[in-house]
């Protein structure tokens, strides 16, 4: 007697579960740079919380004597003077005079330390000739030629123009250089290749590349031409935001030299975003780190 054995049956697969069990692509959801990411605090008003948060610790010292009038007075007062001095004409045209004195004196000061860099920059019998000199006369206080420029100019305009003119100039004349020398010898070595001349590597590699290190120096030389500007004029100036603050001081009125320092400052902010919105309009092609 045979048994047979018949094969295990085997279950057939449900297809109505098999859409149920095939794998599903992940969802992907877009990645954001932190870079990129916006706090919720506007940064205009981040930016000016350190300046508030000044006046307010100022305000109250002077509510509670600690500062008396006549060491600093009450911020109150700073702009009622303020408002005074502008309502009677002396501040608008003290700055006018400052301004002017300010002016002439950058440019003046672009001239000189711009053509200096460009000559030691470019050329090496120009480094020889110009660079040593420079680097000599720089370390000699500016303020310290304050006699010798009255016993060359006089005690008019020239010798506040040129103290300024003297200040400004250095530190362009070394973010010039320093740019000049710093541009990549690479992208020198393409131009050559691309068949530029010595004009156009000048033109169009050189001069870029030192954009830069121009634009630093003239943030630089924007500050200490109002710095000298303040020593200018002490040099019996007879108009212009330094006089006002030689008058204050024989009369004891620390809020007048409080309001001209402040007028300083605010017209030194000025000039700063001034020079950055040249900076960002100039330099659009090069991408630079702005924070996280």
């Amino acid at each position: 007697m045979s048994i047979s054995h018949a094969p295990p049956k085997v279950p057939a697969p449900d297809i109505s579960d098999s859409t149920d069990t095939a794998p599903r692509s992940p969802e992907l959801e877009p990645l954001v740079p932190s870079s990129t990411r916006r706090t919720r605090v506007p940064r205009w008003l981040r930016r000016t919380s350190g300046p508030l948060l000044l006046l307010l610790v100022w305000q109250l010292l002077s509510s509670t004597t600690v500062l008396t009038p006549d060491v600093l007075a009450s911020p109150g007062k700073i702009a009622q003077v303020g408002r005074d001095l502008v309502a009677d004409g002396s501040l608008p045209g003290a700055m006018g005079v400052s301004l002017q004195r300010v002016a002439v004196g950058l440019l003046f000061g672009v001239v000189v330390g711009v053509g200096l860099a460009l000559v030691s920059g470019l050329f090496r019998i120009g480094e020889d000739l110009v660079d040593a000199s420079v680097q000599m006369l720089r370390t000699v206080p500016f303020v310290g030629l304050i006699p010798l420029f009255i016993i060359w100019f006089g005690i008019g305009e020239a010798p506040k123009v040129a103290i300024i003119t003297l200040g400004v100039s250095f530190p362009l004349y070394l973010n010039v250089y320093a740019g000049i020398r710093g541009v990549d010898s690479q992208l020198v070595e393409a131009g050559e290749s691309l068949g530029l001349n010595r004009w156009g590597l000048v033109r169009h590699v050189v001069l870029p590349g030192a954009l830069p290190g121009a634009m630093t120096g003239l943030r630089y030389s924007l500050g200490i031409a109002w710095l000298a500007l303040v020593f200018a004029e002490q040099i019996n100036a007879d108009a212009g935001i330094g006089f006002l603050m030689v008058q204050a001081r024989d009369f004891l009125r620390t809020d007048v030299i409080v309001v001209c320092l402040i007028v300083y400052s605010l017209l030194g902010l000025l000039a700063d975003f001034v020079v950055r919105s040249l900076e960002r309009l100039l330099l659009q092609w090069r991408p630079t780190f702005t924070g996280r």
